[in-house]
């Protein structure tokens, strides 16, 4: 298990008082715009087959997308072949940025989504895996647009840099730092010393649940294009949907069944997968923050399910799935829905921001706080109970059964506390923009879990088209910091980072 957060020091040692690598940034970045640029392309061949003018908008997005990449990559010859942990969290943060801006185009240039706000908003969603929508007619958009939505949704599940890690090497630029700045937990396990062989590694049992869940979804009786879009959709934690109804549209037990525990499974730790592969099952069985997260889906599960039987009067199957598919898609932050939870006892709603706040493990498509920091936030706190009664008793927090540091356990309570500060600012200013208490706080623990419903008026059987444009960027801005984990991009707000020292 190796200590990310907890690292204070850069990757580099004697660059870490340096002033930031431009060069190398922009030639990072423009590669990455290529990148962008080729999956439009994939759109666009998504679009001809389905013999729509579409294909059209997503040449010229590719046009414009190589052009502003071919400016930051002449912008970026000759650049010293180094990164900084500080290079690393401006090119994270501004690839999130830059695929977002140029990822819109599609749908904007389309007239598809004729709003700049609403286009950014839509993409933003997209990138995080948020999948909050701002959609009222989902079916009405073309082939190619709806695949572009899933598809970017797909890239960004396991993250754009981390993808990317895995095809940078190819350009002579891949870096464990982009790894760092870009890596969504705790702490993770080094399944190869290599960082672009680890991310290989992890993309292909990525690829593995897409095209396992999009044949079983196929023998449900999907058809392909809504398989390969709901499966990219799954195994990403995003939820966005080909139809207006998500998956409620099939009315399908088997389809229900089966995206609710692919969705389980794209929660948990994808580097317990790897290990699976190489015959190494006991890794999943005695992982403690599967355990606690597969725990937690299960008592949350049972604790809806029986007042659905009570006092909404579903039989227990129909109980049981509801609730488990829903506890599934917000508990991992995928945001499907089959069932309008505004409908069910008011209780239920306090279970379901748990699960939105709780989100997945570490090393997953999933948001949230990460069930890894809660397993050390409880242990934590179960020892400053002993300690009251045995002062002088050594007690070490320990996971997996090996001893968290000091560092890492403050920098766990540190993200916590900014997490909930963070919320609650969001809370306050979408009330002060007109918004009202449930709603606000449902949008506002939504976006920052990259979770996509919320609840009242923006909950899963709604979109968020009536946000005032304001509301939209300030919730884009919440999906982004919270799909980096706070750190990455609050930090680049600091005056002593763009300092030399």
């Amino acid at each position: 298990m190796q200590d990310i957060i907890a690292n204070n020091e850069y990757l580099n040692g004697n660059r870490t008082n340096s002033l930031i690598n431009r060069k190398m940034i922009f030639r990072i970045l423009g590669i990455l715009l290529f990148i962008e640029g080729v999956m439009f392309l994939v759109c666009a061949g998504v679009s001809l087959c389905y013999k729509e003018h579409s294909y059209i908008y997503f040449i010229y997005s590719t046009l414009i997308t190589a052009v502003a990449g071919a400016v930051l990559v002449f912008l970026g010859r000759k650049a010293e072949n180094k990164l900084s942990r500080r290079d690393g969290y401006c090119i994270v943060a501004f690839t999130w940025l830059l695929f977002t801006v140029f990822g819109m185009l599609p749908f904007y240039l389309s007239g598809e989504i004729p709003s700049v706000s609403d286009a950014f908003f839509e993409t933003m969603s997209g990138f995080t895996t948020t999948g909050a929508t701002i959609l009222d007619d989902i079916e009405s958009l073309s082939y190619g647009m709806l695949f572009w939505r899933s598809f970017s949704q797909w890239i960004g599940g396991l993250g754009i840099v981390f993808f990317t890690i895995a095809v940078l090497p190819i350009f002579g630029v891949g870096n464990q730092v982009l790894f760092s700045a870009e890596a969504t937990g705790v702490t993770h396990d080094k399944i190869h010393p290599k960082i672009s062989i680890m991310a290989k590694w992890l993309w292909t049992v990525y690829l593995l649940l897409t095209v396992t869940e999009t044949i079983l979804l196929m023998l449900g009786g999907m058809n392909l294009f809504d398989a390969v879009c709901h499966a990219f959709s799954t195994t990403a934690t995003g939820g966005y949907s080909t139809k207006q109804d998500s998956v409620a549209y099939w009315n399908s037990p088997f389809i229900e069944y089966v995206i609710a525990i692919f969705m389980v499974l794209s929660g948990i730790n994808f580097s317990l997968y790897f290990m699976c592969l190489k015959g190494k099952f006991l890794h999943l069985l005695k992982d403690d923050e599967s355990r606690w997260f597969l725990m937690s889906v299960g008592i949350v599960t049972l604790l809806i399910t029986i007042p659905l039987v009570t006092q909404n009067h579903y039989g227990w199957e129909e109980a049981f799935r509801k609730a488990f598919f829903q506890v599934a898609s917000i508990h991992t932050s995928c945001g499907f829905a089959t069932d309008d939870y505004n409908g069910w006892p008011p209780f239920t709603w306090m279970l379901l921001i748990y699960t939105m706040m709780a989100g997945g493990c570490t090393g997953s498509t999933g948001g949230g706080i990460k069930n890894m920091r809660l397993v050390i936030l409880f242990r934590n706190m179960k020892n400053e109970f002993s300690r009251l009664i045995h002062p002088r008793a050594v007690l070490p927090v320990k996971v997996n059964q090996q001893t968290i540091s000091f560092s890492t356990i403050s920098t766990v309570n540190t993200f916590v506390l900014l997490y909930l500060i963070t919320l609650f600012i969001g809370w306050i200013v979408l009330m002060f923009l007109g918004l009202g208490l449930t709603e606000s706080l449902g949008l506002s623990v939504s976006s920052l879990g990259n979770v996509g419903p919320g609840l009242g008026a923006y909950g899963p059987a709604f979109s968020w088209s009536a946000l005032p444009d304001l509301a939209k960027w300030v919730l884009s801005f919440m999906m982004l910091i919270g799909r980096l984990e706070l750190f990455g991009i609050l930090l680049m707000f600091s005056p002593g980072f763009w300092h030399k020292r």
